[in-house]
């Protein structure tokens, strides 16, 4: 398991299920574009959700995640709108928390990290300090840490989290300094190199800039949520 300060990432799965499933029922048009994932519309981002838990209780999760998997379950619910694939989802939600109990917690990753991708799309954002959204920061947070050379490298100064892999924020030579959700977002691969730029106060970032590549390219565009 991730996580060591009592939070229960079963709990959180299911809140961040009952708030996805709010915003996309209440969306008024689920074919805008994904910018976090341009490839996809909100209806099929929404498709990949329900389909990775569908998979991932049938034994049929494969290591890389890769975009072939992804796009077959966006395939496959091609002909189902909103109400069929929440109803997909509730119907998966009990054996999938069981298994989060009996595996770990992985599945909340995916939650987390595509709830704010749909609200960036919709324009409702929410959900930005959350118990959920904290731990898959740190857990992204140790990914960034393993491509950074070691002692002291970058650090991560927020409004009220601070993170640097080693040493002190004084003896960072790159210091980044943004609203403790866009740092959470940055170290989940969800903001673009101009934002990481724009963020830095001393030193510079270019050379650690692919240890934010934490799920494939950084965004070309800048994104907000």
């Amino acid at each position: 398991m991730w996580f060591g300060d009592g939070m229960d990432p079963v709990v959180e799965w299911t809140l961040a299920q009952e708030r996805v499933i709010e915003l996309v029922s209440g969306a008024p048009d689920t074919a805008v574009r994904v910018p976090a994932c341009p490839e996809w519309t909100v209806l099929e981002l929404f498709s990949h959700m329900v389909g990775l838990g569908s998979d991932v209780i049938a034994g049929d999760e494969p290591q890389d995640h890769n975009d072939a998997w992804t796009a077959a379950q966006v395939a496959r619910r091609r002909d189902r709108g909103v109400p069929q694939l929440v109803a997909e989802w509730r119907k998966v939600a009990e054996p999938l928390r069981q298994w989060m109990r009996e595996r770990g917690p992985r599945p909340l990753a995916d939650v987390i990290i595509h709830e704010q991708d749909l609200r960036g799309a919709l324009r409702t954002p929410g959900a930005e300090d959350t118990p959920g959204l904290h731990a898959i920061r740190d857990r992204f947070t140790e990914r960034v840490a393993a491509k950074l050379p070691a002692g002291p490298s970058v650090a991560l100064v927020g409004q009220t989290w601070t993170w640097t892999p080693a040493g002190t924020v004084a003896e960072a030579p790159v210091v980044l300094r943004a609203s403790d959700f866009d740092l959470a977002r940055a170290v989940m691969g969800r903001r673009s190199a101009a934002q990481l730029r724009a963020w830095t106060e001393r030193g510079d970032l270019t050379p650690h800039l692919s240890a934010f590549a934490s799920l494939g390219p950084l965004p070309e565009v800048d994104l907000q949520s």
